[in-house]
This record gives structure tokens, C-alpha cells and sequence, in this order.
């Protein structure tokens, strides 16, 4: 049996297991640290910072900001091994709900255009793709833009 995964705000102290595992799943465009603080330097103003532990350790994190009645998922990750457990969903049912309760009607975020599993996470989820940037994260890797609209 897996052992089960809790959400809950991401801490000042989780910041450097964090960036660890951003550097393991982002290696080429990692977010640094800095950028990290900065998110939760914004909550809950315009920002909201979740992390997923499991057996003590941060196996994913989600950042949602929100401006007006506009959200974007800011980052959303989980560590390869714990990729397909069901906590991705988990973190973007989370996102939705606090969008939902902050009034945002409608959610925009960037995906690789290689990233499969996430693209096909937020289409089961309701997201349309709307755009496109093209070699946004590498030659022929492009940023497909997608969004939700929520119940206002």
C-alpha cells in the first residue's frame, strides 16, 4: 500500500527541498530559490504556495497567482517517482477550489508542448488550449497556453 500524501502550505523552510527537486525535474530552467521566496513573499496578497509531503518529504509543490478575477498556475510538480499516484491531480483540484473561493473565474497556464501526461492532466481537467509560444522552453519545445473558466 502507498503511503498517502498530504497538501499543506509551503514554509520558508521548505525552500531548499523544494528547489532541490525543481533542479531534478527542471534541469534546464529551474527555478531558483530566490524565486521561490518571492513566491511566498506574495501570500496570500496575490499568491498561494501548497506543498505535497509524503513519509516526510516534499514530493510536489503548486503555486497559484491570481490577480482581479484571473488566476495562473504559477508552477505545479511532482518528483518522477511519485508521478502518477494521483497527486498532480490532487494539487490542480486544490488550485481550482482556492481559485473558486478567491472568485476567479477563469485559469491560464503554460505546458511544455512535450510534457504528455500534464497535457492530457488538464484536458481530463477542462482546460482548452488556446495558444501557443513557440520554442518557448527549448527549439521545437513550445509553451501550449491553456485555460479554464470557472463558475463566476
Amino acid at each position: 500500500m502507498k503511503a498517502q500524501s498530504i497538501l499543506r502550505p509551503m514554509t520558508w523552510l521548505d525552500i531548499e527541498e523544494v528547489v532541490l527537486l525543481e533542479a531534478q525535474l527542471f534541469p534546464e530552467d529551474s527555478w531558483t530559490a530566490e524565486l521561490f521566496w518571492s513566491e511566498l513573499s506574495q501570500v496570500p496578497d496575490s499568491r498561494e504556495v501548497m506543498v505535497a509531503v509524503q513519509d516526510n518529504h516534499i514530493v510536489g509543490y503548486v503555486s497559484l497567482r491570481f490577480v482581479g478575477n484571473e488566476g495562473d498556475v504559477n508552477t505545479i510538480a511532482v518528483s518522477p517517482e511519485h508521478q502518477g499516484q494521483g497527486i498532480g491531480r490532487t494539487m490542480l483540484e486544490w488550485l481550482e477550489s482556492t481559485a473558486e473561493k478567491r472568485g476567479i473565474t477563469q485559469i491560464f497556464l503554460d505546458v511544455r508542448s512535450d510534457n504528455e501526461s500534464a497535457i492530457a492532466m488538464y484536458n481530463n481537467h477542462g482546460y482548452e488550449r488556446i495558444d501557443q509560444r513557440r520554442d518557448y522552453y527549448a527549439t521545437d519545445v513550445h509553451a501550449f497556453v491553456m485555460r479554464k473558466r470557472l463558475a463566476p
